[in-house]
């Protein structure tokens, strides 16, 4: 059935090719014209485009991201028709060139911020979290890593003007700590309907590494018609942990947990979305000086994240979230409380 499909997908590249009717250039704007489709892309016709959008492909930007082979094994096309597709998709989506920084300024300004309704931490992120982005959250048990994760998927649902997205939550859970009760005692906490805010969280449990990795594509193929805003991890690294054993597995594990930042990222980039993925942590035995506590995933999640909150427990039931990386802010900490209600300060 796939040579059949590839043999298909390549006539019809060569049978609906033509440069003069559909040129590459750079995506018009709404004055200069209509939204480029899929569609639209030299050689793409009907049947193509319906290939690509049952496989998640329903816009420019999906397609200008991938790699030739992921976008052939996903959507059952040759590799030398997804590499025309992906070139394509890249020159009318006006990206993988050189930018003034003016431009990119500008670009910025599509970056949106998620308020976590707790001051303390919103100033020590600049705001508040970043679309665009991924935002590691690690700590020890009980440190209050999922509360933030609950809390983030509540305020997404708000509208704009009280600091949300007005958008809708993927949830992964890897390790069954997601709480739709929890949920409801901080949707009340804001004054909210927990039935409307519960709507909007889409909510699947990974049962092992493999199927962590497979939800992201289910969550591009669930994503139609939603205004994706947030994708939570909770935890990102639970099963690797568990299933990739010793130094032997190391470089295996590195390596598909670098596929699966690698996935999450580009959900945030096409959706203008933040990813949220939480992280276990381990002690160093040999640290002399200093917190020995460690987050898991090595050099492979330290540069794949955006920002990096380190947190811990103090006393009196509050907690502190450190700052411990990011691209444009200064290190600080903050301390708030974890109440009935959610985060407060």
């Amino acid at each position: 059935m796939a040579t059949k499909s590839k043999k298909k997908a390549k006539i019809e590249i060569e049978n609906n090719e033509d440069p003069q009717d559909k040129p590459v250039g750079v995506m018009p704007t709404e004055e200069e014209g209509p939204e480029v489709k899929i569609e639209d892309l030299p050689g793409v016709g009907p049947a193509t485009a319906e290939k690509l959008r049952e496989a998640g492909f329903d816009d420019l930007l999906a397609l200008a991201v991938m790699s030739p082979g992921d976008l052939a094994d996903q959507a059952e096309l040759g590799e030398a028709v997804a590499t025309k597709i992906i070139g394509a998709a890249k020159k009318m989506a006006n990206i993988g060139g050189f930018v003034s920084g003016d431009a990119l300024l500008e670009r910025r300004r599509e970056v949106l911020k998620l308020s976590s309704k707790v001051q303390s931490i919103d100033d020590l992120l600049g705001g508040g979290f970043e679309t665009q982005a991924l935002v590691e959250v690690y700590g020890a048990f009980g440190s209050g890593k999922t509360q933030i994760g609950h809390q983030l998927a509540v305020n997404c649902t708000l509208p704009m003007s009280e600091g949300g997205f007005d958008g809708d939550v993927f949830y992964i859970d890897t390790e069954d700590t997601f709480r739709p009760e929890r949920i409801t005692q901080m949707a009340r906490g804001h004054g909210l309907d927990p039935d409307a805010v519960l709507s909007r969280i889409h909510v699947a449990r990974a049962y092992n590494s493999a199927h962590q990795m497979l939800l992201v594509d289910e969550i591009k193929r669930m994503s139609k018609g939603l205004n994706v805003k947030m994708i939570i991890v909770d935890s990102l690294t639970s099963h690797f942990r568990a299933e990739y054993i010793g130094r032997g597995m190391l470089a295996n594990r590195q390596q598909k947990l670098n596929r699966h930042l690698k996935d999450l990222k580009q959900l945030a980039d096409v959706n203008n979305a933040l990813v949220l993925v939480t992280n276990q942590v381990h002690s160093k035995p040999d640290a002399m000086w200093g917190d020995p506590t460690k987050p898991i995933g090595g050099h492979v999640l330290a540069h794949a994240s955006t920002f990096r909150l380190y947190l811990r427990k103090a006393k009196a039931g509050r907690r502190i979230a450190r700052l411990v990386d990011s691209p444009n802010l200064p290190d600080g900490e903050c301390v708030y409380q974890v109440t009935q209600d959610g985060l407060r300060d």
